[in-house]
């Protein structure tokens, strides 16, 4: 048995490594690593290795793809057979020389032949033992009956060394020198003549390491007297290629790699145009962006540059609410609502990725931390129980991890992502009017994406969300499958108010009854009227506000008239998910002063020294400021928290504040007299709601045009189906035709099929140029098309 591991290389540097998994001859990693290729590179390279704790560790094989192949292995998952790794499997790079015939006259008056070998400089050559090697080059002239061999300086701690040293060689002798002919080498000779250049590390101490060779025959110089060009590196013959290799094994991947050639940004200005205008094109199922999920063999290839394009232009979450409607008309059932993998689920699920990464490690990683960096055993199968375990103790250990991170994720709403918070909101209303008998689709519409999608996904593979650097050991994985089940148990049950709940296993039926608390229900509830609670936008007037907080504090007097006193009164606070109130007291109907929710623009501390008043804070609203005064600090920080939470969704918060008082003409804090001076200070609350990403759209672009470029078959079908549609109003006879197709509306979808076509053949006359001009430019022997010389 071995402890295997696996690295991923671009040629021979290491870039990423996959945890150990031990005593296994058929390991399952199940990592998965994406990231951008910052040079060039030969090959994508996977390495497996026999973890050694007292010596170097084993090598046992490897997979090599080179960069041209990389395309044919795209999105398929593959098992590739381990080549050996040994000097040969390990060449790389490149070597830049220059070759010149000179005539010499000897004393006697013949002409003596001499080749002129200039070794210029190599690049890209491999790593060894993971560091830069100390390379030089033997040149040798090598024929029937010779083989002279000279060689260069070493040099040190260098992938691309810069040899620049020249060789002399006595190659033949022919007739006597004439002026009027030109040197010319017998046929004879030239045909048996090579150059061999040999690359090596020095080992000092140890044995140098072949790393690549060239052949250059004499005869290139036969109708030239000087040859120069970049040659790729060759491995040795060793004369064994016949010989069987040990089976060592074989490796399952499915590789990713797309390779765009971005354009100037004024040549994706119309595609951009089109694609932005998708939310607003009726029906949705005719606007550019919906046609793309649609005719993209694999959907998942257009979310990610749809969204992060859409993203970019805060034009997502009407896009999301219009397909996540069209999902809508076809869901029958209120409990199968946004179960399946349509284009709007998925484009949820891919935003939640790109901008919920800040949201998952605020509330789960240091959770996940701690059960991962523990030992403690939470299996309560009787049947997978291992011998010792006390399944009593298992099963507390299991109640406190969800517990924990149950009481986490539900205290969790003012870190949710702003954008978040308004697509649940836009579904939880679409979701009431679909069903306006069910009371409960409310809370599943929005718990079967943040529970179930997004918490539950996160928990039970840690390393896909970069919560933790590996894929977990099997009985901590164990542990994260039984407390993610309970939490999207827990997530559903209380949006849907089951009586019971749906777990197969009995063991999990008894496990899930520690929860069956009304406790619980209240508080799943409470987390989602929050993060879709989005008061901006028109209420539909016939849902109640959710009741948040109330409690007695001390305000200071508004002093609206000129003799009004500004001293501090005792009031009791109300806050809804629609306005904060304040009464004379406890259970009075009446409020005194009310702010909508949607006038929030800042909830911040008030610094001690304005009133000389300690837990103080202020809400700025559009009005004159509200200051207020809690009994403790605790308190405070609740009620800022809460208000924070509440009014994180609305437009026009403010990005700056004041923490001292407007107080007889002035601020306290930055001395300015205009009660209407922008804030001296940056606001606090709604940082972690407000994810910026870093997207370069002109990427993204060029990605969608790719797509539909790759796509043009079914595109011309559905504009086909669309003639079709438009023409033929009977029955349909081949259904084959264009059922796979949404189109609502025939004569607007044609329209936008036709200019998504206008627009890609308008870019497909720069990319060919580009071609064009990149194929020319890269010369054969050019150090970017080097040549592939001769092997022996």
């Amino acid at each position: 048995m071995r402890d295997c591991f696996c690295t991923i290389n671009l040629d021979q540097e290491e870039v990423y490594r996959t945890q150990v998994v031990e005593k296994s001859l058929s390991p399952f990693f199940s990592e998965e690593f994406y990231f951008e290729i910052p040079r060039s590179f030969q090959y994508l390279s996977f390495y497996v290795y026999d973890k050694n704790v007292l010596q170097r560790d084993l090598r046992i094989g490897k997979v090599a793809i080179k960069k041209e192949d990389l395309c044919n292995h795209s999105g398929k998952e593959t098992w590739f057979s381990l080549q050996p790794i040994d000097s040969n499997s390990e060449v790389q790079g490149k070597v830049h020389l220059e070759l010149k015939l000179n005539e010499l006259i000897t004393e006697n008056g013949t002409v003596c032949q001499q080749l002129v070998v200039h070794i210029k400089a190599c690049h890209g050559l491999p790593l060894v033992n993971g560091q830069s090697c100390d390379p030089y080059a033997t040149v040798s002239l090598v024929g029937p009956s010779r083989n002279d061999q000279k060689k260069t300086k070493v040099k040190k701690k260098t992938s691309n060394p810069q040899f620049n040293e020249i060789f002399y060689f006595e190659v033949t002798r022919s007739s006597s020198y004439t002026k009027k002919s030109q040197f010319q080498v017998e046929e004879e000779d030239i045909e048996k003549l090579e150059i061999r250049i040999d690359l090596w590390n020095n080992g000092n101490l140890v044995q140098d390491v072949f790393l690549g060779e060239i052949k250059v025959p004499v005869n290139v110089l036969r109708n030239d007297s000087s040859h120069q060009a970049w040659y790729l590196l060759q491995p040795r013959d060793n004369g064994n290629k016949s010989s069987k290799t040990d089976d060592l094994g074989s490796l399952r991947l499915n590789i990713c790699y797309t390779e765009d050639y971005v354009l100037p940004s004024e040549y994706y200005g119309p595609l951009k145009t089109l694609l932005l205008k998708s939310p607003d094109v009726q029906p949705i199922s005719a606007s550019a962006a919906y046609i793309l999920g649609e005719i993209c063999r694999d959907k998942n290839d257009a979310v990610l540059p749809l969204v992060r394009l859409l993203l970019h232009h805060d034009k997502l979450v009407p896009f999301v609410a219009a397909v996540a409607e069209l999902d809508l008309k076809d869901t029958q059932d209120a409990n199968t609502i946004f179960r399946g993998n349509s284009l709007a689920t998925r484009c949820l699920d891919e935003m939640m990725k790109i901008v919920g990464g800040h949201y998952l490690k605020v509330t789960l990683k240091s959770i996940l931390d701690e059960i991962c960096e523990s030992s403690k055993s939470c299996e309560i199968d009787p049947i997978k129980l291992k011998e010792g375990d006390n399944v009593e103790n298992n099963k507390e250990n299991l109640h406190y991890y969800v517990d924990k991170l149950f009481n986490t994720i539900v205290k969790s709403s003012m870190s949710c992502p702003t954008v978040m918070c308004d697509i649940f909101y836009s579904l939880r209303q679409m979701a009431t009017q679909r069903f306006p008998n069910d009371p409960h689709v409310q809370y599943s519409a929005v718990s079967s994406f943040v529970f179930l999608r997004f918490f539950a996904v996160a928990v039970v593979s840690p390393h896909t969300f970069h919560l933790r650097p590996h894929h977990p050991d099997a009985q901590t994985i164990r542990t994260l499958t039984l407390i993610s089940k309970t939490i999207q148990t827990l997530g559903s049950w209380g949006s849907l108010s089951k009586s019971k709940s749906s777990f197969k296993e009995t063991f999990m039926c008894e496990f899930f009854k520690m929860f069956q608390e009304e406790g619980y229900i209240i508080a799943v509830k409470k987390f989602l009227d929050e993060i879709s609670s989005t008061e901006t936008k028109e209420s539909s007037g016939t849902s109640e506000p959710v009741h948040l907080k109330e409690g007695e504090m001390f305000k200071r007097a508004q002093g609206r008239t000129r003799i009004g006193k500004k001293n501090f009164k005792k009031r009791w606070f109300c806050l809804t998910s629609r306005e904060l109130t304040y009464h004379k007291q406890p259970g009075s109907k009446d409020a005194i002063f009310t702010i909508p929710v949607k006038n929030i623009l800042a909830v911040e501390k008030l610094e001690e020294s304005s009133f000389n008043k300690k837990n103080m804070f202020q809400v700025i609203h559009t009005e004159k400021p509200l200051y207020v005064q809690a009994n403790n600090c605790v308190e405070a920080n609740e009620w800022i928290d809460v208000l924070c939470r509440v009014s994180r969704c609305n437009q026009n918060r403010l990005s700056s504040f004041h923490p001292s008082a407007y107080l007889n003409g002035l601020w306290l804090c930055c001395q300015e007299t205009s009660e209407h001076t922008p804030g001296c200070k940056p606001c606090t609350a709604g940082i972690p709601a407000d994810i910026q990403i870093d997207i370069d759209e002109d990427r993204e672009a060029e990605r969608i045009y790719s797509l539909f470029t790759l796509s043009l078959l079914k595109l011309q079908k559905m504009e086909e189906a669309c003639g079709t549609i438009a023409v033929y109003q009977g029955p349909q006879k081949e259904p084959d035709d264009y059922s796979n197709f949404v189109i609502e509306d025939s004569v607007t979808t044609f329209k936008t099929i036709q200019q998504i076509k206008s627009i890609i053949e308008k870019l497909d006359e720069p990319h060919e140029m580009y071609r064009k001009k990149r194929s020319s430019s890269a010369k054969y022997g050019s150090k970017e098309n080097p040549i592939i010389g001769k092997t022996s």
